[in-house]
């Protein structure tokens, strides 16, 4: 397999993460840097991986975790970050976010040390749906439903259309198959409404549900392989 994917199931971090760290030169394989081109056999158990200097733990089995993130929680791995995730997650397995949310939204996230299932949900081209239940400033009406579905342009983006309903006066769900930096409360803004809270409910078959806020649980068995056959792993 490709290097990238190596470090993937190693749970290093994502696919794409993992080919930004080879292209800085942070990763050596058998004592020389690693480029984009190198391949790891299957019938190497502990190949010579380095990054920056440290060896890479091998594959670990695959665990997979919705988490329910709070507001203030950080989706980037940054130790000296003191808000970041990497200080609630348990040391083994490595898991790493499917996706993130910023630090100012709450709501579900999938944890997981499988890189291809990451790879998957995250790549843009594959257009998974997500539904966010968003709280705004001020009271909804037809038209904002209207223009909020068809796709909304600001800084040089026009966003796909989505399916949006009104859920109470200030309340909407909105379900994207594409995760812009900050989509839903640029959309938003760009409308004339701010954003007072935004919650992630689901992503794919994966539901928030009951889980209660800072608690993680593991997926079931059922929630996964309709997972992985969903993403067509």
């Amino acid at each position: 397999m490709r290097l990238e994917q190596y470090l993937a199931h190693c749970g290093i971090c994502s696919r794409r993460q993992a080919q930004r760290l080879i292209a800085a030169g942070r990763v050596s394989l058998n004592g020389q840097v690693a480029s984009a081109l190198d391949r790891v056999f299957s019938n190497e158990i502990n190949p010579n991986i380095l990054l920056d200097g440290e060896a890479i733990a091998p594959v670990e089995a695959k665990e997979y975790w919705l988490y329910h993130k709070p507001v203030g929680i950080d989706c980037r791995l940054l130790p000296d970050l003191p808000a970041s995730l990497v200080h609630l997650l348990p040391a083994s397995p490595r898991l790493y976010p499917a996706g993130r949310l910023d630090k100012d939204s709450r709501g579900l996230l999938l944890l997981t040390n499988d890189g291809a299932l990451t790879h998957r949900l995250m790549h843009p081209e594959f257009g998974h749906e997500k539904v966010y239940r968003v709280t705004v400033n001020k009271p909804l009406d037809a038209n904002f439903v209207a223009l909020m579905s068809q796709g909304v342009s600001y800084r040089n983006v026009t966003t796909k259309p989505c399916t949006v309903s009104i859920v109470s006066d200030s309340q909407f769900e909105i379900t994207l198959t594409q995760g812009l930096n900050r989509q839903i409360r640029r959309m938003a803004q760009a409308l004339g409404y701010h954003v007072v809270d935004l919650q992630r409910i689901s992503m794919m078959n994966c539901q928030l549900s009951d889980l209660p806020e800072t608690k993680m649980r593991p997926l079931e068995a059922a929630e996964l392989a309709t997972l992985k056959h969903l993403l067509k792993l």
